[in-house]
This record gives C-alpha cells, structure tokens and sequence, in this order.
C-alpha cells in the first residue's frame, strides 16, 4: 500500500477511535445494546453455537445500528451457510479493554462457545499503559476459557497512528499477536490490507463504516470465523 494511502489510513483511524473515546458518554443509548445482548443469549437454544462479539463502536454499528453491523451481517452468512449459530453482539461505543472486562463476568452467565474479542485500540489511541491493555485483555480471556473451557477465541489485532512514537506503536500492534499464541485463540490480523476498501466506504462522518464498509468487514472476518464454526458444528 502506498505511504500516502497508509497515512490516510492511520489519519482515519486515529479520528475514529477518538470519537469512539468522545461518544463513550454520548453514544446512542449503550443500555438497549447490552439489553439486546442479554435477550440474545437468554434466547440461545442449547443444540445452537452462540458467538459472542465484544467490542467498540465498529462492533455495535455505530450510525447505522445493531442490525446493519458486520456481528449481524455474519448472523446472516451463518444462517444462509446452513450453520446453527447465534450471534450476540455486546459492543458499546466508546469502550476500552478495561470496560470489557468489567463486562465480562455478567456476559459470560450464558453459553459462549466462540468469543471474537475486538478491544484496545481506544486504550492505544489514549496512550494507555500497555501493561494494563494487555493485563485486561488477558484477563477477558482467561475468564472466558475458566467459565466456558470448550471455548474458541479470536482475537482481533489492533493497529494504531504512529503520533504516540515508534517504540508504542510497535509494542502496541505486537501485543495482540503474542497474547493470542500465549493463550492459546485464533488471531484475526486488523490490518491495512484488511482494512483495503473501508476508506471509501465511510459515514459522512468520515469516520464509521457505511453498510458497504460493515460487509467488507464481515467478509474479511469470515474467512477466519467459518472454520473455527465449521469444526464446532
């Protein structure tokens, strides 16, 4: 990818997950999104695979709305694959590492047999200890596998501007690898060859996927979900 197109990235990346940072109170009413997270797993049948997405405002649709975000648009690619899955979608706008995991206990009442953990980067775009990032993403982890032992994790690794200097920007994108083989989950690279084609499909915000931007995204993550739902089923 050109420079100047990776510096664009990075540009839109860092606007983003300021807003994320700055709608944490403001975002359109959080509640109904944990609320519809909780009514999903309640309502999980047992013979049914339930993924969990934890994340941020990407995860839960920011602008458009639960329905329209990637979690949902891989509920329909389930569905129409021929797999018995339910999706719950626990992202909230504005969330950091240390969000989710006080989120963690409550979320994990219900079955979780596939966790897709999609957490940190508002924690690296406010320049936060990398020590506590990595101590809370473990610990998401951790207590998902204590609670639920059969669980398949993904992780999805994080990418942030380079503005806080090299040497964090680097520990910061190499963290998410290495948790991921410590701990034994799969690993979901959130990259800009990833990302490729999410740049023009924006909000007029110019900072949250459109539709078309959720679908690149579900499509990217497919590619990695699908096996891991495939040898569950």
């Amino acid at each position: 990818m050109p420079n100047m197109k990776l510096n664009t990235l990075y540009t839109s990346l860092l606007m983003m997950v300021l807003l994320m940072g700055c709608s944490a109170e403001n975002s359109q009413k959080p509640e109904p999104a944990v609320e519809s997270t909780e009514k999903q797993a309640v309502a999980t049948p047992d013979s049914s695979l339930r993924i969990l997405f934890l994340g941020d405002s990407i995860t839960a649709g920011f602008g458009l709305g639960e329905d329209l975000a990637f979690p949902a648009l891989l509920q329909a690619q389930i569905t129409e694959s021929g797999y018995s899955a339910k999706v719950s979608n626990a992202g909230i706008s504005g969330d950091t590492s240390t969000g989710g995991l006080a989120r963690t206990d409550w979320l994990l009442q219900s079955k979780v047999d596939i966790l897709v953990l999609e957490l940190g980067g508002n924690d690296g775009l406010r320049g936060i200890d990398l020590s506590l990032t990595r101590s809370n993403l473990r610990g998401i982890v951790e207590k998902t596998q204590m609670a639920w032992p059969d669980v398949r994790i993904i992780m999805v690794g994080m990418i942030i501007p380079p503005n806080l200097g090299h040497e964090y920007t680097r520990d910061f994108s190499a963290m998410y690898p290495e948790l991921a083989t410590s701990l034994g989950t799969g690993f979901f690279p959130f990259t800009p060859e990833n990302l490729e084609g999410i740049l023009d499909n924006m909000q007029p915000d110019g900072i949250h996927p459109t539709e078309e931007g959720h679908r690149i995204i579900a499509a990217t993550l497919w590619k990695t979900l699908e096996p891991v739902v495939q040898d569950l089923s």
